[in-house]
């Protein structure tokens, strides 16, 4: 591997990133981190005034950066193809599948799709966002898909008969279920790349563990009490902020020596720490079972984003 530096990327003038969930947390410091190497970075939101919000405080942080929005409602599928439209662009370098809901309610919730709702946001809304996209990442030499997963999915499996959680639903179980689901979906669709002859990639991360309280401010987005700070301090020697934890998704975006399949997290037990290749194994290396949500997904969402050549 070349040396990577965090705070030194590589330009990137020309290039256009889109980045779902870049108006808060862990995307909002990608995107951030990505403006700084003069690429356009697109920031994927449902609401425009946190993405106004958050494009302000980029631009005051990078001066001269070229950052705009998009709404993207991740939970709405029929609203996707006008999305992708509203780019207007001719290349995508790379998308930054980041967005991300966890709900703390025990009351189980759908969309207007019917779909739970936490599943349709994390994997459902990626996966036929990416169907929508893929004519222009085709079109892109060497564009990358970069998914972000969470380090809890490794220790959840998966329902095939009830992806949805529609008995003994919870929480927080659910979530690791979307995101586990989304991470398959992640390293299926770099198996359908290879399969097709194509230059994008499909890579998969995890920001490890990240809070609040040790996060860098960001008014107004972001601005923990010195109350919030000192109490956060003793979990900083296990965890980390969302600055860090962008990191393992802008390496995937940015260094020419990540290959598509790969999975990149924070190299200190995989929780905290400068962004690190990690082995890729259990139900995340299980090919039969990402291909099996891959046709779940097919089957929910009415699309199939496999890369052209793989069309049957």
């Amino acid at each position: 591997m070349s040396p990577w530096d965090v705070r030194r990327l590589p330009p990137a003038d020309g290039k256009h990133f889109l980045v779902t969930g870049g108006n808060a947390g862990i995307g909002y410091f990608v995107a951030e981190q990505l403006a700084g190497t003069g690429a356009t970075v697109i920031l994927g939101s449902r609401d425009t005034a946190k993405a106004e919000a958050a494009r302000a405080s980029i631009r005051a942080r990078v001066p001269g950066a070229h950052v705009r929005h998009i709404r993207l409602d991740l939970a709405d599928l029929s609203s996707l193809k006008a999305s992708a439209d509203a780019l207007r662009l001719e290349r995508l370098d790379a998308v930054v599948c980041n967005a991300g809901l966890l709900l703390d309610q025990p009351q189980r919730q759908v969309t207007g799709d019917g779909n739970e709702l936490m599943f349709a946001t994390n994997h459902l809304g990626h996966f036929a966002l990416i169907h929508w996209l893929m004519p222009l990442l085709m079109a892109t030499p060497a564009s990358r898909v970069v998914t972000t997963g969470s380090f809890t999915a490794k220790s959840e499996s998966l329902d095939l008969d009830d992806l949805q959680s529609t008995r003994d639903y919870r929480p927080k179980r659910t979530y690791a279920r979307s995101k586990l689901a989304q991470m398959l979906f992640g390293f299926e669709l770099d198996r359908r790349l290879r399969a097709a002859g194509s230059t994008t990639l499909s890579v998969v991360t995890h920001p490890g563990g990240a809070l609040d309280s040790l996060t860098p401010a960001r008014p107004p987005l972001h601005l923990p009490t010195t109350g919030e700070r000192l109490r956060g301090l003793p979990a900083g020697l296990l965890l980390q902020g969302k600055e860090a934890a962008a990191w393992p998704a802008v390496r995937a975006v940015l260094d020419p020596s990540v290959r598509g399949g790969q999975l990149w997290g924070p190299r200190v037990f995989g929780i905290r720490g400068l962004p690190a290749l990690e082995p890729v194994r259990g139900h995340l290396a299980d090919a039969e079972l990402a291909a099996r949500v891959w046709t779940a997904g097919s089957a929910l969402t009415g699309l199939d984003p496999s890369p052209p050549a793989a069309w049957q």
